[in-house]
């Protein structure tokens, strides 16, 4: 008797015909549909074993609005550890007895060389940040007169994170030069005040508000990992849908010792993965950068970030360290991405 030959293996790859849930919700989110509140709590519900497949839908939205590109920013910590507010995950508040730097507002030429730090790391955004409840006289001077001069010398986009603003210190900073302002609101409305009591969530609202009045680009975000519940990140992913916020950072929290939040080590890579993919496909159209805390969070997963993220800090944050910037560049360069300076793409549907 003759064995039948085996079979040889198909040559092709057979695509099913019908979508998983993930594509059904990238393909709906594609076709200008908004996801639900229950919807996003699905998405950090996904389990494990379809976090590829999520990142996936997840890519196939980011990839039309921004393609492969990402954008850079850095940060310069302009003023450090003076902060009066009880912020608990932030080193630089009062409560924190965490061991940092404390300085107040750096001079022009030590701000200009932080200018010139981020063109020559070919980022498109310089982000100046003040440890504060809000700048005061001073420091608005400051800033004034150093913005002109940032843009002029270094063609870059200014972000201005300075505190809760008036409404005419946003026109100030409209005033001058500032393209954004940053100020994040954190977490959910319901978990706020679980980690600041010197201000509120609403308080930070107010200060967005002002900023969007005054005619600026909002840049808002949030911190994951404080003890929160996961309808509390799906809460602030969809306040920032309804700010219409044009960038957002999604910090992953990093327990600093001396923080009231230091003992926080509840986020896994997967979850991490799972919030990047939710806040793209709740905000397709928006820049979501991965920010504080990624090296440490995603570990050997940050570079699948990318594929729901369009953004990165390069360098430093404000009071722990980044990776190198050569080990980001490569990072960007091996998935086959490219940085950019150029705008928002043209397909990005305004709001």
């Amino acid at each position: 008797m003759t064995n039948a030959a085996p079979a040889k293996p198909s040559t092709t790859c057979q695509k099913s015909s019908v979508e998983t849930t993930w594509q059904a919700l990238a393909t709906r989110v594609l076709k200008g549909d908004e996801l639900s509140k229950s919807e996003a709590a699905d998405v950090l519900a996904c389990p494990d074993e379809e976090v590829l497949d999520l990142l996936h839908g997840a890519f196939r939205v980011r990839q039309h609005y921004f393609g492969k590109t990402v954008q850079l920013y850095f940060l310069m910590n302009a003023k450090s550890g003076l902060c009066p507010e009880d912020c608990s995950y932030c080193s630089q508040s009062k409560v924190s007895e965490a061991e940092i730097p404390r300085y107040n507002l750096l001079n022009r030429e030590q701000i200009l060389a932080g200018a010139q730090a981020a063109a020559e790391r070919g980022a498109k955004t310089y982000c100046i940040v003040i440890s504060a409840r809000g700048p005061n006289e001073r420091e608005m001077a400051a800033v004034e007169e150093l913005i002109p001069a940032i843009k002029q010398h270094y063609k870059l986009d200014v972000c201005a994170c300075l505190g809760l603003l008036t409404s005419e210190q946003a026109e100030r900073l409209k005033a001058c030069g500032v393209d954004r302002v940053n100020h994040n609101l954190n977490t959910g409305s319901e978990y706020y005040g679980e980690i600041c009591s010197t201000h509120t969530y609403q308080d930070r609202i107010e200060t967005l508000q002002a900023v969007r009045k005054a005619g600026m680009e909002l840049c808002s975000g949030g911190i994951i990992g404080m003890g929160e519940a996961p309808r509390d990140v799906v809460d602030m992913a969809l306040e920032l849908r309804a700010l219409g916020v044009e960038s957002i950072p999604v910090n992953f929290l990093n327990p600093i010792e001396g923080t009231p939040l230091a003992g926080q080590t509840e986020l896994t890579p997967n979850y991490c993965l799972k919030v990047l993919a939710m806040f793209r496909l709740v905000n397709p159209d928006r820049e979501i950068r991965i920010a504080g805390g990624r090296e440490l969070r995603l570990r050997s997963l940050q570079p699948l970030g990318l594929y729901a993220a369009n953004s990165i800090f390069v360098g430093d944050y404000l009071t722990t360290k980044g990776q190198l910037p050569e080990a980001d560049y490569a990072m960007i360069r091996d998935l086959g991405f490219e940085v950019t300076n150029e705008s928002r793409p043209a397909t990005t549907a305004s709001r």
